[in-house]
């Protein structure tokens, strides 16, 4: 195995003599003598195979090999400099920075109150919001920290899940509209109501798609949009219908008094959303990130679902209970 063309300490004392001029000024700037100095500097450049000084001018010169390390070394030694620090901030229970990656409709639940409890656990939070798949390519490069989405990744190594919320598809409608009994009813209605899809670009709309060629439907394409609120605007507005989820109900906020929610015909089907994130990296912040998300579900979304879809409750799974099969 390949080692480090060289050490911390070196840079150190590279850097020093960039500063001095001299090596005999360097030492004496460093508390060491200047053969130890000499010596530092020679085994630096036989391991990097370059000069990195010209010994030809004073006070010394550097190569253009010298320049580049020179550049280099002073932000890995700043870095460096900062891992103490930041150690002393996780030991009384603070991380310097947590990024994290939700999709759309966690939104409405999750923003500002998430924000306000990590602040407790970081000295920095970053949110993005979005498509699910980017989310996932950042996780796994190291571009965020924590995914709140929709979880179809448990093959994947490296990577702890905690479940949130197991929700199935239900079906919004204007006031009065008869509940459909049969996927024969569904296309009736569809005669004389529009359907509104998710985009396909994003997971939902490519899950109820499929669930529509599943039961045989072919339904025409008349509104699309890529967030819940869209969807729920368009059928809040009159004279259209959608197939969505009661936390994408729950994004929509007060549109919710404009439309009913109905039972979906035919075969159900569920979505599970949890959160992702690299395995054994963050501690307790996962977990404990999981557990305030699952409270504010059971304590925001749950009356919801009380008023408006009572019937519903039973096949909403939360937390724990996803866990243990409940």
């Amino acid at each position: 195995m390949d080692t480090l063309p060289f050490e911390l300490r070196s840079l150190e004392v590279f850097l020093s003599v960039c500063d001095n001029g001299t090596m005999s000024a360097a030492a004496r700037a460093l508390g060491l003598t200047q053969s130890a100095v000499s010596q530092t500097i020679n085994d630096l450049e036989q391991r990097t195979k370059t000069n990195l000084f010209d010994r030809d001018v004073r006070p010394l010169g550097l190569t253009l090999s010298g320049v580049v390390l020179r550049q280099r070394a002073s932000a890995l030694l700043a870095d460096a400099r900062q891992i103490a620090p930041l150690l002393q901030e996780v030991r009384r229970g603070r991380l310097p920075l947590i990024r994290v990656g939700l999709i759309d409709s966690f939104s409405r639940l999750l923003v500002p109150r998430l924000p306000d409890h990590l602040l407790a656990l970081a000295d920095h939070v970053s949110f993005v919001s979005g498509l699910t798949s980017s989310h996932v390519d950042d996780i796994l490069g190291r571009r965020i920290d924590i995914l709140l989405g929709v979880d179809e990744f448990d093959t994947l190594d490296g990577l702890e899940t905690w479940p949130l919320i197991e929700e199935p598809y239900l079906l919004i409608a204007p006031p009065g509209t008869p509940p459909p009994a049969t996927v024969e009813a569904l296309a009736e209605m569809s005669r004389s109501l529009a359907l509104v899809r998710y985009h396909p670009r994003r997971k939902i709309g490519v899950s109820i798609d499929r669930h529509l060629r599943r039961v045989g439907l072919e339904l025409p394409r008349t509104f699309e949009f890529d967030t819940p609120f869209g969807v729920a605007a368009t059928v809040a507005r009159g004279g259209a219908w959608a197939i969505t989820t009661p936390l994408c109900i729950f994004e929509a906020g007060d549109l919710i008094r404009h439309f009913i929610c109905l039972p979906l015909p035919g075969p159900g089907f569920k979505r599970r959303l949890s959160l992702i994130s690299r395995l054994r990296e963050l501690a307790r912040v996962p977990r404990e990130t999981a557990d305030f998300t699952v409270g504010l579900l059971s304590d925001e979304l749950m009356p919801m679902i009380r008023t408006h879809a009572p019937w519903l409750e039973s096949s909403i799974a939360l937390g724990r209970q996803i866990r243990s099969g409940a």
